[in-house]
């Protein structure tokens, strides 16, 4: 089992066995971290999905509470997993990245500047070591964006900007959810960084198939 799944399990077990009801804070960080078992980060990380799915409540500047657990509030947060998960939509949107995306790497290959080059790897290396799955997606939705303005073609830029959008809460669910994703990310987007700089168009593209396939093999076997 995944850190962050051993993570979220060990809280679910606290709410279900009663220990944690509706409306109560959760104990600071450290100290539930230590009292579980587990490492600050693999609880951030637990802390995060669970918010998603409407189970915890952050607020920030005051603390971590299970929420009312309504079933309204649920199922909203239900609905939305469904439609992740099961909504062909949204699977139809990856289909369209992986067979455009690898093209605009391509282009972007043969056509991008030096300082353009440069820009990338300055977004790419802004990161910090341990970065919060917010600023990765957000990362990552630059990343692609400055892949396609170095296509110079607006047309491109605008197709992907409207996609993007459409598949930003998957890459969210991934980074939170999935053993090795944000790692994983960063050592792909500087391979296809790398081939652009290096102008080879094929290398790039194939980075780039396999970045964005790697998500949709990921959505489509996602529980």
């Amino acid at each position: 089992m995944a850190l962050t799944d051993e993570a979220i399990v060990k809280i679910k077990e606290m709410i279900t066995s009663g220990e944690l009801g509706p409306g109560d804070r959760l104990p600071k960080e450290a100290d539930l971290a230590a009292r579980l078992g587990l490492s600050r980060n693999s609880l951030r990380e637990a802390v995060k999905a669970l918010t998603l799915v409407n189970v915890l409540d952050v607020r920030h500047g005051d603390g971590t509470y299970v929420t009312s657990l309504d079933s309204a509030h649920l199922l909203d947060a239900l609905n939305f997993m469904v439609d992740l998960h099961r909504d062909d939509s949204v699977l139809q949107f990856f289909e369209v990245r992986r067979l455009l995306e690898p093209g605009v790497a391509a282009l972007a290959a043969g056509r991008i500047s030096q300082d353009q080059v440069e820009e990338l790897r300055r977004l790419t290396n802004s990161l910090a070591n341990d970065p919060s799955v917010d600023d990765l997606v957000a990362n990552d939705l630059r990343f692609h964006r400055a892949i396609a303005e170095a296509t110079g073609n607006a047309v491109v830029c605008s197709l992907l900007d409207g996609i993007s959008g459409a598949t930003q809460r998957a890459r969210i669910w991934r980074g939170v959810t999935q053993a090795g994703a944000v790692e994983r990310t960063l050592a792909e987007h500087t391979a296809i960084l790398d081939a652009i700089e290096q102008g080879d168009a094929e290398v790039a593209r194939a980075w780039m198939t396999a970045h964005i396939a790697g998500v949709e093999a990921w959505l489509r076997s996602a529980p």
